[in-house]
């Protein structure tokens, strides 16, 4: 089912990136104008948007990104999944897109992804699809203030439909600490929100995160106001839940 592609006042997430579901931190190694970073991350249940993909199970998550020094960056993404003819057993995005600093301490964020499932094999369905994403954040002081818009216009995986993501959050870094905490919550209107009847649904989450060296730990609580169906297999993925993520930079 369509609904299991991927989870104002509030904060967002730090470790989501808002260019793709990325979950560990990254290290940068800089080479001349440009640098590459990358991590791996293992969540107890790989949420995107407040919607399990991992069906409440474990999921291992590679990430590698080479950013220009213009602002100009490129990478891939990967999550495994549970087994299945639609998606098979992982996913992988490509995304690319610019980000630069606008205003002191504001930066803009302005990119594509594209979700693809290469072991799917239903029959020739089409399940890829892109996402045109954008995001505006601030700084100030320890406090990080995020929006993000995300619109995948219609496309024959989606329905011949269109979706609108929206999010509003912030992290606050603990001075002194190596600990952040975070909140965001997000709407969701159109072919992605299958969950729900009409395809409208707000997701929130509030976490904190614990950064040691390379690693760092993070722990969310997070929720819809998806209405239950009374199917336990399908209400499962979205109710309330704890996720813990361990990630490593490199």
């Amino acid at each position: 089912m369509k609904f299991l592609t991927k989870a104002c006042f509030g904060m967002l997430l730090a470790a989501s990136a808002m260019s793709t579901p990325a979950f560990a931190q990254e290290e940068e190694a800089a080479s001349g104008p440009f640098t590459l970073s990358g991590g791996i991350a293992v969540t107890s249940d790989y949420r995107f948007r407040g919607i399990s993909l991992s069906n409440e199970k474990v999921a291992v998550q590679p990430t590698l990104t080479v950013s220009h020094e213009s602002g100009f960056y490129a990478g891939v993404w990967g999550s495994s999944l549970p087994d299945s003819p639609a998606y098979g057993k992982f996913e992988l995005d490509v995304y690319g897109g610019f980000n630069t600093e606008i205003a002191p301490g504001t930066k803009a964020d302005i990119g594509v992804t594209w979700y693809t499932y290469p072991g799917s094999e239903d029959g020739g369905a089409p399940t890829d699809y892109f996402e045109g994403i954008g995001k505006l954040s601030h700084d100030i002081g320890p406090v990080s203030v995020t929006g993000m818009v995300a619109y995948a216009p219609k496309q024959d995986s989606l329905g011949d439909d269109d979706n609108i993501y929206l999010n509003l959050g912030a992290g606050f870094g603990i001075p002194n600490t190596p600990v952040t905490l975070t909140a965001g919550i997000g709407y969701n209107d159109g072919s992605l929100g299958l969950v729900s009847p009409d395809g409208k649904y707000v997701d929130w989450s509030v976490g904190a995160s614990f950064a040691a060296g390379p690693l760092t730990f993070t722990a969310q609580y997070i929720d819809t106001d998806v209405k239950k169906t009374g199917v336990k297999a399908v209400d499962t993925l979205y109710d309330p839940t704890v996720v813990f993520t361990l990630g490593a930079s490199f």
